[in-house]
């Protein structure tokens, strides 16, 4: 085969191929190749300028995609040029994106695959080590990254993974209309949460956020008041329930040490069924819930106000939202429930950020599950950082 046709089949734009070798025994192909004559452009790979003075010209050896099916390697021709800003450096080539000894789409290859693939099944499929093809995996994903067109941030997420270690919390920022976590810092301090809005954002970006989904801890709405004062801030659904939940709990630890000898056998073991939502129990869980109810009233009120507060979410007027929260006040009159009133209390110290929802809807269930995508990463990892 003539190197001009070589030169089509390996389609690296400005180089020719004037050299190639075939080694049947092993079933490789090797390539050399050099600059076309037209191709006269030359780039410090340092600062990007243009440059004329070539100080060395050497060959430098990578791997290719293979051709059928021989491994393919690829010599250059390569120029170790002088630069005015950067002193003795190597021209920049477009198929050659790092130092590493792998073309360009060779990689992008290897990181499509492990898009469907774990990296280990990926190295013993091509003959690499597993930490090389977790290398590419990262360069080819950064590059990803940073030439793909970033969405507009209208509608932002915040919430915490507990981690159980030092650092204890991780802050968790999400993009909620693409579904996709933006940044990740240590703790949940105020500090932390500027820092992203400091490093991140320009001060467009910033003005731009038009809603932010976060839960009720202090320190993110010190810094959401301080960075993006415009943004309405919606109180995330999923930890206002939690903070039901913790009220049902609490009356039912009460009634536990309460009660004596066959109702507290009753009440024990109820816990996980309490928490339950009552649409996903099975039958059996819920004759059990029925006759805890017909024996301890007070658990079933704290039940039922659990599960009535979840309607909230369903108006879509604020006005119908505001009747249904005054309705779901008025039923802890005379019930001597202290859990639900501190909760009552809660919930009026934050009601704006809960009326925020009729006013601008936001998907409440996308941040936890970016957060449950995330920890689930965190578990497969099994302690790799």
């Amino acid at each position: 085969m003539r190197d001009n046709d070589w030169t089509k089949i390996l389609g690296w734009p400005g180089y020719r191929v004037y050299r190639a070798e075939i080694d049947e025994a092993a079933k490789a192909l090797k390539l050399w190749v050099r600059r076309k004559p037209g191709n006269r452009r030359i780039v410090c790979s340092g600062c990007g300028r243009r440059v004329s003075e070539i100080r060395e010209v050497y060959e430098r050896e990578v791997r290719d995609l293979a051709c059928f099916e021989y491994p393919t390697t690829v010599v250059l021709e390569r120029y170790r040029v002088r630069c005015p800003d950067c002193g003795v450096k190597a021209e920049k080539v477009e198929q050659l994106p790092s130092q590493a000894p792998f073309s360009k789409r060779f990689e992008e290859a290897v990181g499509q695959a492990c898009e469907s693939a774990a990296a280990r099944q990926v190295a013993k499929r091509l003959g690499l080590a597993s930490s090389t093809v977790r290398a590419m995996d990262l360069r080819y994903l950064e590059r990803w990254a940073a030439g793909r067109r970033k969405p507009a941030l209208r509608q932002m997420g915040v919430d915490e993974i507990y981690l159980g270690k030092k650092p204890k919390f991780l802050t968790v920022v999400s993009n909620l209309e693409t579904v996709e976590p933006l940044w990740m810092g240590p703790e949940r301090k105020k500090e932390t949460l500027d820092e992203f809005f400091r490093t991140q954002l320009s001060g467009r970006q910033r003005r731009g956020i038009q809603a932010i989904c976060v839960d009720m801890w202090k320190p993110y709405g010190l810094s959401l008041e301080q960075w993006a004062p415009q943004g309405r801030i919606v109180y995330d659904k999923f930890h206002v329930l939690q903070h039901a939940q913790q009220a049902v709990d609490e009356v039912r630890r009460a009634e536990f040490f309460r009660q004596g000898g066959r109702k507290r056998e009753l009440v024990k073991g109820k816990r996980w069924l309490l928490l339950s939502r009552w649409v996903n129990l099975e039958p059996g869980q819920k004759r059990q819930l029925n006759q805890l109810f017909s024996l301890n009233r007070r658990v079933m009120k704290a039940y039922l106000l659990k599960e009535s507060l979840d309607r909230l979410w369903t108006y879509r007027y604020e006005g119908a939202m505001l009747r249904s929260l005054q309705s779901w006040i008025d039923q802890l009159r005379w019930q001597r429930l202290k859990p639900f009133e501190k909760l009552a209390g809660m919930l009026l110290d934050h009601l704006e950020g809960i009326l925020n929802y009729c006013r601008t809807k936001v998907p409440l269930g996308v941040v936890e599950a970016v957060n449950g995508n995330l920890k689930s990463l965190l578990r497969r990892g099994r302690g790799y950082k």
